[in-house]
C-alpha cells in the first residue's frame, strides 16, 4: 500500500488483530444484540455507558463483541444495584474513566508501536503481537498495583478529614506556569517541544511528592498541584523557582501562585475560589516568584493578613518581613512582602503577597 510520500505503507491488518484478540481474551463473535440478551440489560442503558466511554457505536448486525463485553455490563448492572453507580455519579464516572484511559490507551500505543517499527526491527507485525503478549500483562498489572496504593492514599486523606462525606476539604492549591514559553516553543521542532514539556512534568511531579504533594494535572506549560497543607505547598513552590532561576539547571523559568483555603474535590479534579485565585495570582507573578494568597500567608506566618499594614506605592512588609509557623521572627521560615492590591477577572482588590525563604 504506498503512502503519501510514494514509499509503502506498511499493512498492520495482522498486528491489529493479534492486539485484539490478546486483548479481549478472543476474537470478536457477537453483534450488540446478542451482548444484550446475555448480559440481560437494556438496550437503552448500554447504548448510553459506551457513549459515556467513548466506544464506538456498532451496528446490531456488527460482529465486533466477545463475552468480555458480556461479563462488564453485568458488573456495570451490579455496580448500579449496589448504589455505588446511581444516576447521580454514573454519568460523571463513566465519562472520566472513558477520558482517563482513552488517554493512556492512546500513549501507550504510541509507545509499542515506536518500539516495534524502530530501525533494525525485521517484521514489525510479528513485534506488535510479541509486545501485546510480553508487554501489555506486565502494563496491566502495574495500573492495577498503581491505581491500588492511589487508592489507598485517597482512602487515608478522605478518612483524616473533619467530614469524610464532604467533596470540600482544605487544601493548599499551587500553580507553576513556564516563563515565555511561547517563544521557547516556537524555536523547538515538534520533538524536542514534547521532550522539553516532558520534563517539565517530570520534575514538577518529583519535587510535588518529594513534599508530599499531588499533581492535579499538566495544562501544557503549566501545572497545577495541591498539598494537605500550606508548609508543604510552599516548599513545592520555593523549589521549583529556585531552580528555574539557577542558569545551570535545565528546569525552565518559572512563577506560581499559591492559595489556601476550602477546596471541592471532584473525580480528581479540583474546583473553588482557592483554586481560582491561586491561578489568578499566578498571571500577576513576575519570573521566579511565587505570590501567595491571604489565606497561605496566614496559615504560613501564623499572623492575620489584617494585621499587616497596608502598603504604599511599592509595598510596605515592616511587620511581616519575618515569619514562620509560629509567627516567632526568630525562628522564621518565610519572608513576605506585601504588595499592591490588584483587582483580576472575578475578583477585586485581591491582595498578594511575595513568598520567599528567609
Amino acid at each position: 500500500m504506498a503512502d503519501g510520500a510514494g514509499g509503502d505503507r506498511l499493512d498492520l491488518t495482522g498486528a491489529v488483530e493479534a492486539v485484539e484478540r490478546f486483548l479481549l481474551e478472543e476474537a470478536p463473535s457477537l453483534t450488540r444484540d446478542d451482548v444484550l440478551a446475555q448480559a440481560g440489560v437494556d438496550e437503552a442503558v448500554a447504548v448510553e455507558l459506551w457513549r459515556w466511554l467513548g466506544f464506538p457505536q456498532a451496528d446490531h448486525d456488527d460482529v465486533a463483541f466477545t463475552p468480555l463485553d458480556v461479563a462488564s455490563l453485568r458488573q456495570a448492572v451490579e455496580l448500579v444495584e449496589l448504589g455505588v453507580l446511581t444516576d447521580e455519579r454514573q454519568a460523571a464516572l463513566v465519562r472520566t474513566w472513558g477520558r482517563s484511559f482513552a488517554r493512556l490507551a492512546e500513549w501507550q500505543t504510541t509507545l509499542l508501536a515506536d518500539v516495534a517499527l524502530e530501525e533494525g526491527v525485521d517484521d514489525p507485525v510479528a513485534r506488535v503481537a510479541e509486545l501485546a503478549t510480553e508487554v501489555l500483562p506486565r502494563v496491566e498489572a502495574l495500573q492495577s498495583y498503581v491505581w491500588r496504593r492511589h487508592l489507598v492514599s485517597a482512602a487515608g486523606r478522605l478518612l483524616a478529614v473533619d467530614s469524610p462525606g464532604s467533596p470540600a476539604a482544605r487544601l493548599a492549591v499551587v500553580f507553576v506556569d513556564i516563563v515565555g514559553y511561547t517563544s521557547r516553543s516556537k524555536s523547538l521542532d515538534q520533538a524536542g517541544l514534547v521532550g522539553w514539556l516532558e520534563g517539565f512534568e517530570s520534575v514538577c511531579t518529583d519535587i510535588a511528592v518529594e513534599h508530599g504533594g499531588r499533581v492535579i494535572k499538566n495544562i501544557g506549560d503549566e501545572v497545577l498541584l495541591v498539598a494537605d497543607d500550606a508548609e508543604a505547598a510552599a516548599a513545592i513552590a520555593l523549589e521549583m523557582v529556585d531552580r528555574g532561576a539557577d542558569d545551570d539547571d535545565p528546569f525552565p523559568q518559572v512563577r506560581a501562585g499559591m492559595a489556601y483555603g476550602e477546596v471541592v474535590s471532584r473525580l480528581g479534579d479540583v474546583f473553588g475560589p482557592t483554586v481560582n485565585i491561586a491561578a489568578r495570582l499566578t498571571s500577576l507573578a513576575r519570573p521566579s516568584t511565587v505570590l501567595v494568597d491571604r489565606g497561605a500567608f496566614e496559615a504560613l506566618s501564623g499572623r492575620s493578613g489584617t494585621d499587616d499594614p497596608e502598603d504604599g506605592d511599592g509595598g510596605d512588609d515592616r511587620d511581616a518581613r519575618d515569619a514562620g509557623a509560629s509567627g516567632d521572627a526568630d525562628e522564621a521560615a518565610y519572608r513576605f512582602r506585601r504588595v499592591r492590591r490588584t483587582s483580576v477577572k472575578g475578583y477585586s482588590r485581591l491582595q498578594p503577597w511575595v513568598l520567599r525563604r528567609r
